[in-house]
Formats: structure tokens, C-alpha cells, sequence
């Protein structure tokens, strides 16, 4: 089998999370762990849920794709994506829809995007809901990224699984289709 990406999008509240934790505990599909600069949410924890960087140390990696969100500095890695193929043909990353259009265009097939998306009063109670404080949920919220992380960019298009995510099971019903097409 060829080496395959399944690239996770959309906002911040979709559930890209929740679907990379599916693909794992359903398909044994690992994700590769990204990089940040924020501090890590209750109960994460370092080369676990991410690489939890400083600045200097954030820099002293090799992204594939890197974005400045909420101030903070998330990046995806050759080396943490290489790591990841050298065990398994296929991986999982969550990224935000520029990332997304990176690995598409870096990895053509290889790459399958899934574009989750959901109205915008679920994804404000979803990020309340994981921990999220107000002042941080109104910053997110009103983000250029963020607002252009809610549509599909045209760059993808046609390349990829557009799923709206307000019923996980049939969210899972539409990933088992996609996984089961590679």
C-alpha cells in the first residue's frame, strides 16, 4: 500500500479532534503530532496530543505547513510526519484549511482531505463547552482564520470530503466510507 495523510480541517469546534480520535481507536490510524506554541488545555500532555514549544524551539523545526492562530504558533513537521510512516502506511494530521491546501498540494493523492464543518452557534458551544473562557471564544470567533476555516477554500473543491459534523454517528458512518475507499 502506498503511504496515505488523511488531513483533518475546518474551524476550531468541527471536531477534527474527535475524528482523528475515532480513526485511532477504530482504524489503529496514528496522528501526527503538530507543533505549538500555546500551553496545553487540562489533561494534555507533550508527545501525546502535540509538541508543546517554545518559540525558539518552534523554529528550530522543518514545517510542512505553519500558521499563527490566536497568537500562538501551530506547525505540522517532515520529521514528526516521516517518524509516523516509517510505523504505519497511514496517518492522520489535524490542520487548518491553508495546512490542508499545503498537503494537497505536496502529496496530491497521498493526501485525503476531510472537510468537517458545522453552523456557528454549535462550534461557539462546542469550544465553551471543551474549556474555552470568553474572552478567548470571542478572539477565535471573530479571527480571520477562523472565519475562513468555517467554508471549504476553493483550492479544495472537488479534492475532498465535505461532511457536515452535527451527528457524530453519521459522521462516522461518512469517514468509515472514505477509509474504506483507500
Amino acid at each position: 500500500m502506498n503511504k496515505k495523510i488523511i488531513v483533518i480541517t475546518g474551524a476550531s469546534g468541527t471536531g477534527k479532534t474527535t475524528i482523528s480520535q475515532y480513526l485511532k481507536s477504530k482504524y489503529n490510524i496514528p496522528p501526527v503530532l503538530t507543533h505549538t506554541t500555546r500551553a496545553p488545555r487540562a489533561g494534555e500532555k507533550d508527545g501525546v496530543d502535540y509538541h508543546f514549544e517554545t518559540d525558539e524551539t518552534f523554529s528550530e523545526n522543518h514545517y510542512l505547513e505553519q500558521v499563527e492562530y490566536s497568537g500562538f504558533h501551530y506547525g505540522s513537521s517532515e520529521e514528526s510526519l516521516n517518524q509516523t510512516w516509517k510505523r504505519v502506511d497511514i496517518a492522520s494530521i489535524v490542520v487548518d484549511t491553508a495546512g490542508a491546501i499545503s498537503y494537497k498540494r505536496k502529496y496530491k493523492d497521498a493526501a485525503v482531505v476531510i472537510f468537517l464543518e458545522v453552523d456557528l452557534e454549535t462550534v461557539a458551544h462546542r469550544l465553551h463547552e471543551r474549556g474555552d473562557d470568553s474572552d478567548r471564544l470571542n478572539r477565535r470567533i471573530n479571527s480571520e482564520e477562523f472565519k475562513r476555516d468555517l467554508k471549504i477554500p476553493d483550492e479544495l473543491r472537488g479534492k475532498s470530503c465535505e461532511i457536515v459534523n452535527k451527528d457524530i454517528k453519521i459522521t462516522e458512518e461518512k469517514v468509515d466510507k472514505v477509509i474504506n475507499d483507500l
